[in-house]
This record gives C-alpha cells, sequence and structure tokens, in this order.
C-alpha cells in the first residue's frame, strides 16, 4: 500500500484493562470532577428520576479524598430512596451504596454507606451482572474506539474468569485487538488444571486469545487512602496490606510451578517493598502493577529482581492534588519513571481503564510532559523521551522489522506529536481493525 507518507509504527498495547468495567463506564452516570458529596448526589437526579425499582442505578468516578463533606448512608439515602443506587469510586476501590443495595448484594457498610477494597470488588461484580444486558454492546463499542487509537493488544483484569467469555467473543469474524485474559487467585486451581501458561494460545482464537499473568492485589488505592504506605495518611492510618507477606511467597511459588507470571498490584511504598520482597523470596520474575510510590532504596530491585512495573502514567494528571494532600513531602517519589528508567527497569503502560481512558496516546503524553496541557509540569525531573514512551507502549520496540507480527498503526501525524485522532489505519495480524 502507498501510504503516502505517513509513518508506521508496531501496534500500541495496553497492559493494565478491566475490560467489562471499562465498557460499562459509558453507561454509567459519570461522576468525575464532582467536588462534594452533595454535588456527587444531585449529579445522580436525572438518573434516578427514570429509574426502575429492578434494575441498579450506578455511577462512576467520584474522587473523595478533598471534598469539604464526607459521603454518608443517610445522604444517599435521601436521594436513592429504595432505589439500588451503587456509587463506583474513581480508583474503583470503593463504593458507596443506598441502603436499598447493601440489601440487596448483602452487603454492611458502616454510617458513611461505603465499602472498600474486597467487599467493594464484590459490590462492583455483582453490580456488573445485573447489567448484563449491556455488557456486549459495551465491549463492542469499547474496542472499536480502542483500535481507533491504535490499540492491538490488551491485557485484560477483569475480576472474573474471563478465558470463556473472550472465546465466545472471538467465535465469529474477530475484528479486534489481540486478549491476553488474566487469571485471579480464586481461579488459580483452575488454571493448573488447564495446563495452560502464561503466553499460551487458546484453542479456537487463532492465536488472537492467550493466558495473561496472575494477578493479585496486595494493597489499596491513593485516593481510598488505602495503599500500603511506610508513612502515615493524615488521619494517622497507613493503609492496608491485604496479603500477608507469608501468603504472597506462597502464591508466588504457586504461580512459578504453574508457569504463569505474577502480576502484583502494589501502589503504596510500603506495599512496592513487599511485593518485591515476594518476588526475591519466590526466586521469580514478574510484574508489579502501578508502583505508584516507590523507595529510592527499591528502585534498582526492579532490574535485579527481572520485574517490570507496569505503570499508568496518565493517573498522575488526576492524582496530582490527591498525592499533596495524602503523600505530603514524599511525592517527589511518586510515578517516578525517569528514576524507575534510570535504574534499570524496564516500563509497560496501560490505563487501568475505567480509571483513566483506554488510550495509549494519552499515556505517553503524560508520561512525557506530566501534565494537562496548559498545566505546569509535575515533578519535571521524572519525565520520560517520547522514545522511551513509545518503548513502553510497544512491549519494547516501535519500529517494525521484518519476520514481525503484522500489528501495525499507520499514523497521520508524525509520532512526536503524538496528536488525538492521528490513527489513520490499525491492522491486527495483517488484518485491518480500524481504517479512516
Amino acid at each position: 500500500m502507498d501510504l503516502d507518507g505517513r509513518e508506521v509504527i508496531r501496534g500500541l498495547w495496553d497492559e493494565h484493562v478491566h475490560v467489562v468495567q471499562a465498557a460499562l463506564a459509558a453507561v454509567r452516570v459519570p461522576l468525575g470532577g464532582t467536588e462534594s458529596a452533595a454535588e456527587t448526589l444531585a449529579r445522580m437526579a436525572p438518573a434516578l428520576a427514570g429509574a426502575t425499582d429492578d434494575e441498579p442505578v450506578v455511577g462512576l468516578g467520584f474522587q473523595d479524598g478533598l471534598w469539604p463533606d464526607a459521603p454518608t448512608l443517610a445522604a444517599i439515602d435521601a436521594v436513592a430512596g429504595e432505589r439500588t443506587v451503587v456509587l463506583i469510586s474513581h480508583d474503583v476501590h470503593a463504593v458507596w451504596l443506598s441502603s436499598a443495595a447493601a440489601r440487596r448484594f448483602g452487603a454492611e457498610p458502616g454510617e458513611d454507606g461505603l465499602l472498600r477494597e474486597g467487599p467493594a470488588f464484590a459490590v462492583s461484580r455483582e453490580t456488573s451482572v445485573l447489567e448484563q444486558r449491556r455488557v456486549g454492546p459495551a465491549v463492542a463499542a469499547l474496542l472499536a474506539a480502542a483500535s481507533a487509537r491504535g490499540v492491538t493488544g490488551i491485557v485484560d483484569f477483569e475480576m472474573a474468569w474471563s478465558r470463556d467469555a473472550w472465546r465466545e467473543r472471538m467465535s465469529g469474524e474477530w475484528a479486534g485487538p489481540r486478549i491476553e485474559a488474566a487469571v485471579y487467585p480464586p481461579d488459580l486451581a483452575r488454571a493448573e488444571a488447564s495446563g495452560l501458561a502464561t503466553g499460551d494460545d487458546v484453542e479456537g482464537t487463532g492465536g488472537l486469545l492467550r493466558v495473561g499473568p496472575l494477578k493479585t492485589l496486595i494493597d489499596g488505592a491513593l485516593n481510598t487512602r488505602t495503599a500500603y504506605c511506610v508513612d502515615p495518611y493524615p488521619d494517622g492510618s497507613h493503609g492496608l496490606l491485604t496479603v500477608p507477606r507469608d501468603e504472597l511467597g506462597a502464591l508466588l511459588a504457586r504461580a512459578r510451578a504453574a508457569r504463569l507470571v505474577p502480576a502484583v498490584h502494589a501502589i503504596g511504598d510500603a506495599a512496592v517493598t513487599a511485593a518485591l520482597d515476594g518476588f526475591e523470596a519466590a526466586g521469580i520474575g514478574g510484574r508489579m502493577e502501578h508502583a505508584q510510590l516507590v523507595a529510592d532504596g527499591d528502585l534498582p530491585r526492579f532490574a535485579a529482581l527481572g520485574v517490570t512495573a507496569s505503570v499508568q502514567p496518565a493517573h498522575l494528571l488526576d492524582d496530582r492534588e490527591v498525592a499533596a494532600e495524602h503523600w505530603a513531602g514524599r511525592t517527589a517519589r511518586a510515578y517516578p519513571l525517569r528514576s524507575l528508567l534510570d535504574a534499570g527497569a524496564t516500563l509497560a503502560f496501560g490505563s487501568d481503564a475505567p480509571v483513566a481512558p483506554l488510550d495509549p496516546l494519552l499515556a505517553m503524553r503524560a508520561a512525557v510532559d506530566r501534565a494537562q496541557p496548559g498545566e505546569d509540569p509535575w515533578h519535571p525531573e521524572q519525565r520520560i523521551g517520547l522514545d522511551e514512551a513509545l518503548r513502553a507502549a510497544t512491549r519494547g520496540r516501535a519500529e517494525p522489522r521484518a519476520g514481525d507480527p503484522a500489528d501495525l498503526v499507520v499514523l497521520d501525524a508524525p509520532v512526536d506529536r503524538l496528536e488525538e485522532g492521528s490513527v489513520a489505519m490499525t491492522l491486527v495480524a495483517g488484518r485491518f481493525t480500524h481504517r479512516r
């Protein structure tokens, strides 16, 4: 094909997506940018006005870390009445429930109406089941939009056994990205019984569906104040270590035996240290998801232990004010992309969608600029170069070579501009998934 001087790069990967949650975000009430509990509930009013008693009313994206007022069960009940109302936080590590929702899901929130971590994830999963009729069209729309942004591969960290769902989606003429479907500890025995290791093809999908990593979460998140940190939050807490160290070590050893690459969620600096200690004790490399706050002494351990830093640069665009409040005096170590690279670590870029948009171009811009357009860079000493960002978004190499799988992106604008809408064509295994 004559591309009239356009630039061609290898296909872009989003290394961390919760596909169903990200897809459903488009049909839930958007709560990003609300500045108080009262404003958040007011934004739910139009959806509540037309709701039935049977279907849940779901909002997504509230950030209460800087609110002047606190969530309460009484406040949400005042607008929800007997309707099932579920508000999911921006970082998806907390949910704010009405009493009717709590009864429906068998949950027991406190006077604030909040659930955090494991109980919150359980409610989110049950809510998705109730929205099941929307999932198919929403996933198709999400993947079409991803292809238009040059995405040729996704690591799906949906908190469920998703391999069968993906095989069904790919049973027809597939025109989407490659998928690597992760495994969570509750399904580890099932994965072991299948005999499939990370990277193995799943039968009947033409090599487009592969087994992903084994994912475990050992702490929470910044905005929920559950990321496990050495220094305390303003309220005196240190967050949560949700998997004991000996349990983590046993899980990583089991992953090694099953040939599953471990992917350990660790956000706070104390959790990052615990995860690296676990990798070292088990004698296995792998991935660390997020690594948002890292102690200086832990930086060289990533390369030494063979642990890839699977990071989400676009999060820093939303987190800078919350981090300044809750990680005061430590933000020079937050999202330390330059420091990780200088210490020899390998970076892999993702979005954690729905937390940030499924958009590798946005992730790269955030890593290079560390700011929204018109803003001053946040800790500019941690910026990285465009070539480094491209490698992190293309699994180590942006330039296509003969013999590569034909997962390619054709750009209208030069790659150094990273413009929105600059993707002219996307090919996966030599087939167009997007063509303008």
